[in-house]
C-alpha cells in the first residue's frame, strides 16, 4: 500500500464530522481523567495513550470510502473495510509508540530537565512507530499489488 497525502478529502469533511472527532476526544480524554482521579495518575495516563479520536475517525474513513466506491461502482464494503483497518493499523503501531514515549518520560524526568526529556521522548515515539510501520510494510503483502507484478 502506497503511503501518500490527499488534501481533496479536507473537503468532503462536514463541520459536524469534525465535532463529532472533538466530543470523542473530549469524552475519552474526559474519562482518562475520572480513571486517574480514581485509581491515580499513573493507571489514568495508560487511558491517554487510547487514539482518542480513533473510533470517530474509523466510522468517517469507513463513510467516506463506501461513498467513493460506490461513485466509481467498486464493492463498498470490501474497500470501505480495507480503508478503516489500514487506520487501525496505523493506530495500533502509534500507540505502541506512546508506550515508548511514557517509558521514555518515566525514566528520565526524575532525573533530566523536562524539554530534553519530552523531546527525546517524541523522537522514541517516532522512532518505534517509525520502525514499527516499516517492518509491518515489510511483512505484509497486498493482494492487489501482487498481482500487478
Amino acid at each position: 500500500m502506497d503511503v501518500r497525502i490527499d488534501l481533496s478529502t479536507l473537503r468532503q469533511t462536514q463541520w459536524y464530522e469534525y465535532a463529532l472527532r472533538f466530543l470523542f476526544g473530549g469524552l475519552i480524554t474526559a474519562v482518562a481523567g475520572l480513571i486517574a482521579k480514581h485509581f491515580g495518575p499513573a493507571v489514568g495516563g495508560l487511558f491517554l495513550a487510547f487514539p482518542a479520536i480513533f473510533p470517530a475517525s474509523a466510522t468517517l474513513i469507513e463513510k467516506h470510502e463506501r461513498q467513493r466506491a460506490q461513485r466509481e461502482g467498486k464493492s463498498a464494503e470490501s474497500v470501505a473495510g480495507k480503508a478503516v483497518a489500514v487506520d487501525a493499523e496505523g493506530a495500533a503501531l502509534g500507540s505502541i509508540g506512546l508506550i515508548a514515549f511514557a517509558a521514555i518520560a518515566w525514566q528520565l524526568l526524575p532525573h533530566r530537565p523536562a524539554r530534553l526529556v519530552l523531546s527525546g521522548a517524541i523522537v522514541g515515539w517516532l522512532a518505534v512507530a517509525l520502525v514499527l510501520w516499516l517492518v509491518q510494510a515489510k511483512l505484509s503483502t497486498d493482494p492487489v499489488e501482487s498481482d500487478k507484478s
